[in-house]
């Protein structure tokens, strides 16, 4: 029953321990003993199921049941095995990440080791370095020692020279002093003499000589005073030599300043639209519009941007100074003050345009400079102005640089300006 006697199907490891449990029950009676109770209950029990009632059943259902375990067993196996499998792969990935880690702890520690050895290495380079520094600096400092010392050393020998040589050079002098002493007391008595007899041949000469030119100049006064027609020819002739020089050194300085007030420039004036004679004769085409009136602006403010009130007031001036100058009028005095760059200087240049004009520009900061000589230059200045054809206008910008009150006086500079100031109110007046 229950297949006792048959062979066991495979798979079936339940009755291993069964037989291996005897064995192990009676291991310590020797290698080779043998307890038969066990196959005795077995064979009770074969015999008395082969004598039940459902004894096919129960084998048949045995026989499920032990193949079911094995089937349990085998699905255990399978998923042991897929466990071992897992675990092994687990086991695989623990190991690669293990490797990996230890791959990148290894490598860091080689960065490590490398940045550590770089670091040793210019560690090391820079203390080569500053030893070098410290070696070169040292050395540089000895020879600059040494040098010193060859200086002082050379110094004090050139030194020690000089004064061996002033020495030398003091009894050398010394010496011929003394000499030209001695030899001057010895000689004085001789020395002496011979300036006496020199003194008296001098006097005696020079005594001789005012006899003679005495003699001689009373002679011929005395002759000249005698001869009339002498006398009235010498008077004539030096009257007519000073008249002469009287009248070259007038003459000279008449020519002159016509000459310059008619091609020179005064020295005053920084700009004018006055042409000389050369740059007339060099370029005349300017000149022949200016007589033909070619080009002349119809409007003194031409792009020029202004207030309104302002604009009014000075197309009003522009307007009263083209018909004074149509009209030969005389002409009057303008005033024009405000901040630099605002344009003054150039309203002046459009108005002498407009108005056909002349302009000619100074600055009042160059007449402090010029001292006493400030008035000539105002002279010359206007009388330079008064010999121009068309009229013109004369511009001073920075008027203030030696316009002044009367009633202020004090240093020398300001009573020249204060002179200046008098001698071209008294002009324009």
């Amino acid at each position: 029953m229950f297949g006792f006697g048959k062979p066991a199907p495979e798979g079936t490891p339940a009755a291993a321990p069964a037989a291996a449990a005897p064995a192990a029950a009676g291991g310590n009676q020797g290698g080779y003993s043998f307890d038969p109770t066990g196959l005795e209950r077995a064979a009770k029990a074969a015999r008395d199921l082969e004598k039940a009632k459902y004894a096919k059943e129960a084998f048949q259902m045995a026989k499920e049941t032990e193949k079911t375990k094995q089937l349990e067993h085998q699905a255990k196996v399978k998923e042991n095995e897929a466990l071992y499998k897992a675990y092994e792969v687990q086991r695989i990935q623990k190991e690669g990440e293990e490797t990996r880690k230890n791959m990148e702890a290894q490598t860091e520690h080689n960065q490590r080791r490398s940045q550590y050895q770089d670091q040793l290495k210019r560690k090391q380079w820079a203390d080569q370095q500053a030893a070098q520094k410290l070696f070169k600096e040292q050395e540089l400092k000895k020879q600059e020692e040494m040098l010193a010392r060859q200086e002082a050393s050379r110094r004090k020998t050139m030194e020690y020279e000089a004064e061996l040589r002033t020495k030398t050079e003091m009894s050398k002098v010394a010496a011929e002093v003394e000499g030209r002493i001695k030899q001057e007391r010895l000689n004085h008595d001789l020395h002496l003499e011979e300036a006496r007899v020199r003194a008296k041949e001098y006097r005696e000469t020079v005594m001789e000589g005012i006899k003679l030119a005495t003699n001689t100049i009373g002679t011929g006064v005395m002759a000249f005073l005698g001869d009339s027609e002498k006398l009235s020819a010498t008077v004539l002739s030096l009257s007519v030599l000073a008249l002469g020089v009287y009248t070259a050194k007038v003459s000279t300085g008449v020519t002159g300043r016509f000459i310059e007030a008619r091609l020179g420039k005064p020295s005053l004036v920084r700009e004018t639209s006055r042409r000389s004679v050369v740059q007339v004769l060099a370029n005349p085409i300017p000149s022949i519009k200016r007589v033909l009136r070619l080009g002349t602006p119809t409007d003194a403010l031409a792009g020029v941007v202004l207030e309104p009130k302002l604009d009014e007031r000075l197309r009003s001036v522009a307007l009263s100074t083209f018909n004074t100058k149509k009209n030969r009028a005389p002409f009057r005095h303008l005033l024009l003050h405000g901040p630099p760059g605002t344009g003054k200087t150039l309203f002046a240049k459009a108005l002498a345009r407009h108005s056909g004009l002349e302009y000619a520009i100074l600055t009042g900061g160059d007449v402090a400079p010029l001292g006493r000589e400030g008035v000539t230059e105002i002279h010359k200045l206007f009388d330079w102005a008064s010999h121009s054809n068309r009229g013109l206008l004369m511009f001073v910008d920075e008027a203030d640089a030696f316009l002044q009150k009367r009633s202020n006086a004090g240093t020398y500079e300001s009573t020249i300006d204060r002179q200046s100031c008098d001698f071209l109110w008294l002009l324009l007046e």
